[in-house]
């Protein structure tokens, strides 16, 4: 099986944890959103990218950028529809500083 390829990563979540008010943590199946799988899904659906700019700014291939919208939409949806608790961590990504690409 070939390596993964490090996605490029442009923001930090400022929470890292999401859960349905009212129940304890405890109780809860948590689901694991993972960093590159948010940076997919905020560019398209929040800042309205299309799949090949978003892919292109992740370093990746249009198809393999598709693959990681699909999962992170799963893992979301999944969350929302059990009342689970929703956890963004890991991956295989690399934190970019869009200033520094800049120069």
């Amino acid at each position: 099986m070939r390596p993964r390829k490090c996605r490029l990563v442009r923001s930090s979540p400022m929470v890292r944890f999401y859960k349905p008010r009212g129940v304890r943590l405890m109780e809860l199946q948590v689901v694991v959103l993972r960093n590159e799988e948010l940076e997919a899904f905020l560019s398209v659906d929040y800042k309205g990218l299309g799949h090949e700019a978003a892919a292109k700014m992740m370093g990746v291939s249009r198809p393999t950028f598709s693959r990681i919208l699909a999962s992170g939409r799963s893992s979301i949806a999944k969350a929302m529809a059990e009342g689970a608790a929703l956890k963004i961590d890991g991956g295989d990504f690399r934190l970019v500083d869009e200033d520094k690409e800049k120069t």
